[in-house]
């Protein structure tokens, strides 16, 4: 219930270079290049409802631990992940990319990799 809440970038590390990773096309990388989302998390048990906003859009998705569902990234493209719960950490895998989000002190870390690019978040919750 710990990743409960709204949470606010507050910094990151290789953006740009992440989007390029994962070949969203370069006028969108321009588009959202300074975008700090705010990511809203409500945890009931093994589910999960993560909604994710931005000037440019807002996307939701939900899921079930150890159930594969369709998740929608920020650029709408579709994939599909079972989450899972591994040591505290909440962990997405799909054929393109894996996104980790972990608690470490008051901050949630997230680390999101595609091809040998990983993209560091820390967000603070607001």
């Amino acid at each position: 219930m710990a990743f409960n809440g709204k949470w606010k970038i507050h910094s990151q590390e290789n953006h740009e270079e992440f989007l390029k990773a994962m070949e969203v096309p370069e006028m969108l990388v321009k588009m959202v290049k300074g975008i700090k989302p705010t990511t809203i998390i409500e945890q009931k048990g093994d589910n999960f409802t993560i909604r994710v906003e931005t000037p440019l859009r807002t996307v939701t998705n939900s899921f079930t631990i150890g159930k594969e569902a369709e998740i929608t990234a920020m650029d709408g493209r579709k994939f599909k992940c079972t989450a899972r719960m591994e040591d505290g950490k909440l962990i997405c895998v799909t054929d393109k990319f894996t996104h980790i989000r972990e608690l470490k002190g008051e901050d949630m870390v997230e680390t999101i990799t595609a091809a040998s690019t990983t993209l560091t978040r820390i967000n603070k919750r607001v």
